[in-house]
């Protein structure tokens, strides 16, 4: 028999060409979609009110006659109708209606209208209510569950979607339609209902159901349909790790002279954080299968040693190294970092971007090609097509959030030629909550440098309103001229680059008006590679007291001795960007500072977020409350990968399931293995290509 996964839309009842095209727009496509298409919310039209009693500003069901029906000319036409019952009246308003409209509501008319009471010229009015006709001769009972309201797009009612719903439920009466692919035993240890129950339950909830259960998602029919989705995601991670596995790697053993060699040379020891992930890091290379590591660790807290070392172990084994960084800026810090600790040790580099033009295009890739380039570093022009690599042994990719699906698949397949698949090390100092990593990085192994170096000195966040700016330009003054540094940072609504630049420009124009005896330099996306390294050089040395730039700042600068920043508007930028951008000050022993200068009114949210960033300097505080304030997807950077669109769960609220999914998707495995691929399927779109990541 077909399943309800495998039957189009088409199979209703009045569906065609038109209507599926519309339902498609909405991600439904199969019986299976409809039913799955659950409420935002339900409406109580399972008894009447009587409109003696009526409350306000609340949907309702009446019932009544109309006794009075006329057009009224106000200050907008409108047809005004009385309606009664034994217990009072009210009126009904219509500014929109047709004769046919007004011929259905002549007086001695009964009908029965949905809507909100509000007061009104006339006393309590229904403003467009939802209306039928009764005829005398039948009988027309009351609705005998709560009403859906569906997610819909345009040239879809909420009347065509009940209908389709309806519709869909009877598919259901088919044997093994919707088919239960969880054990019975799981479901009986968890007691969760059957799949099929829940459905029908959130389509047609009884009256006497509690309505802010269903709101707040937590209705165990709810919880049932998001556990079987999340367990959906957690196999298909896990059957991606499996698949990885099976391929196989480079066993990479640790040499020893390099890695010594580089320890030496550092000039500073490593925290006990970073060593041990290192040593995880050593263990996971000389595995014969591709490493998976996700190390996270706060602003500062020295993750590119840590990438350093992993790059080393590849080239002790004759293989090469490609590290890719989100933004120029970040990867040319990278560049100059790697440079000053490998070349003294005799690692050749070579470096790509998109700028990377012409005659020394073709030499870079040809150093590559040929595998002299041992450590390859750059920004996404590395998984160009036209960039080839010798011997690619491990993968290291900065702020990887930042980069789309597709973007990290096709550098990880250009190590795929030589057979086994490169060793794979993410980093980001965007710290992921724990209820992120447990699901959307379940394939992970996960290490946190969780220790900063010493000598680093917390930063003194203060918040104000911009009316106080000549005062924060004179704290500027006074902390440059006692030989400390600062940032200035420009944020605008508008997304364009260009008009970034242009308020950069205009504010560093202003800052050196007001500040006649400071140097002050400027920053911006626009400018020329060269350009801004030469500002950024001119910064480190000391040259420049004070630095305008805008958020292109926001990752890799090192400049320890820039105790103080302000950051223009920052209600603009989310808490993981300011949290970034405060990094660039507090690394180095002196006091730091960082005034968040707001444009007031500030929004509920703004507040919020302004008040975390003042309270807290802990990098795992700051992204939970960012989740909560902005949800999984814009956290992790997955709208446009796919990853985390789910259809029922929702990470922040159902964060309580996840542990409960770990242990069902083991008891799974043994129980019922055939059933994960349906499970998967059943839950998740384009999963194959997306679990290649």
């Amino acid at each position: 028999m077909q399943t309800l996964a495998d039957t189009p839309v088409t199979e209703l009842k009045g569906v065609g060409a038109s209507l599926a095209d519309k339902l498609a727009r909405i991600g439904i496509h199969s019986i299976q979609d409809l039913l799955f298409h659950l409420p935002l919310r339900y409406q109580d039209r399972t008894r009447i009110t009587p409109l003696g009693g009526l409350p306000l500003e609340q949907d309702v069901v009446i019932q009544g006659t109309i006794v009075a029906s006329d057009i009224v000319q106000g200050r907008r036409r409108s047809l005004l109708c009385r309606i009664r019952d034994d217990t009072g009246s009210a009126s009904l308003r219509f500014y929109h209606f047709n004769a046919s409209q007004r011929n259905s509501l002549k007086p001695g008319t009964e009908v029965r209208c949905f809507g909100e009471p509000r007061r009104g010229s006339s006393g309590l009015e229904f403003y467009h209510p939802e209306f039928r006709v009764i005829q005398p001769d039948q009988t027309d009972n009351i609705e005998e569950t709560l009403t859906p309201v569906y997610p819909a797009t345009e040239g879809l009612t909420q009347m065509r979607l009940r209908s389709l719903c309806l519709q869909a439920l009877k598919f259901m009466n088919r044997p093994d339609a919707l088919q239960e692919l969880l054990p019975f035993g799981i479901l009986a240890r968890l007691q969760m209902m059957p799949l099929a129950d829940a459905v029908r339950f959130l389509h047609q909830p009884p009256p006497q159901t509690e309505v802010e259960e269903l709101l707040e998602g937590c209705h165990p029919a709810q919880q049932r349909l998001a556990f079987e989705e999340l367990l959906a995601h957690h196999l298909s991670l896990q059957k991606l790790r499996n698949k990885v596995r099976q391929e196989g790697g480079y066993a990479l053993k640790p040499g020893h002279d390099l890695s010594n060699k580089f320890l030496e040379g550092l000039g500073f020891t490593l925290t006990g954080a970073q060593a041990r992930v290192c040593d995880e890091i050593r263990e996971d290379m000389q595995q014969p299968v591709p490493m998976l590591r996700l190390v996270q660790g706060d602003v500062g807290s020295g993750k590119t040693v840590v990438a350093a070392m992993a790059a080393l172990q590849a080239v002790e084994n004759g293989y090469q190294a490609a590290l890719m960084a989100p933004t120029e800026i970040l990867a040319e810090q990278h560049f100059k970092n790697f440079g000053a600790w490998l070349k003294p040790l005799g690692v050749t580099l070579a470096w790509l971007t998109g700028k990377t033009k012409g005659k020394k295009r073709t030499e870079e890739l040809q150093r590559i090609e040929t595998g002299e380039a041992q450590v390859v570093i750059g920004t996404h022009a590395l998984f160009q097509d036209d960039v080839m690599f010798n011997k690619l042994g491990v993968v290291i990719v900065d702020e990887q959030h930042r980069f789309g699906v597709h973007q990290r698949l096709a550098l990880r397949q250009k190590g795929e030629n030589q057979g086994a698949r490169p060793h794979q090390l993410i980093m980001t100092a965007t710290p992921i909550p724990r209820t992120l990593a447990m699901s959307a990085y379940a394939d992970l192994d996960c290490s946190i440098i969780n220790e900063l170096p010493p000598g680093r000195t917390p930063v003194n966040t203060v918040v104000m309103g911009d009316d106080r700016r000549p005062e924060v330009i004179q704290r500027v003054r006074a902390a440059c001229l006692e030989g400390r540094q600062a940032y200035w940072v420009c944020t605008l609504i508008e997304e364009s680059e260009a008009l970034q630049c242009q308020a950069a420009e205009v504010t560093a124009e202003e800052l050196q008006k007001s500040l006649p005896d400071l140097s002050i330099g400027l920053i911006h996306g626009r400018m020329k590679p060269t350009e801004k390294a030469e500002v950024m050089a001119a910064f480190k040395s000391g040259e420049l007291h004070l630095l305008v730039a805008t958020t292109v700042i926001e990752v890799g600068v090192d400049v320890p001795n820039a105790s103080l920043m302000i950051i223009e508007n920052p209600e603009r930028l989310g808490l993981a960007q300011l949290h970034q951008l405060r990094g660039r000050v507090g690394r180095g022993s002196i006091a730091s500072h960082c005034v968040l200068m707001y444009h007031a009114p500030l929004s509920q949210q703004s507040r919020e977020r302004l008040k975390v960033m003042r309270d807290s300097s802990d990098g795992f505080v700051i992204a939970e409350k960012d989740m909560e304030l902005r949800g999984p997807g814009e956290v992790l950077g997955t709208r446009q990968t796919g990853l985390m669109q789910m259809k029922v769960a929702d990470l922040q609220r159902d964060q309580g399931l996840l542990d409960t999914v770990r242990i069902a998707a083991a008891e799974l495995q043994q129980q019922a293995p055939g059933h994960i691929e349906a499970i998967i399927s059943r839950w998740l779109v384009e999963g194959d290509r997306y679990l290649d990541v």
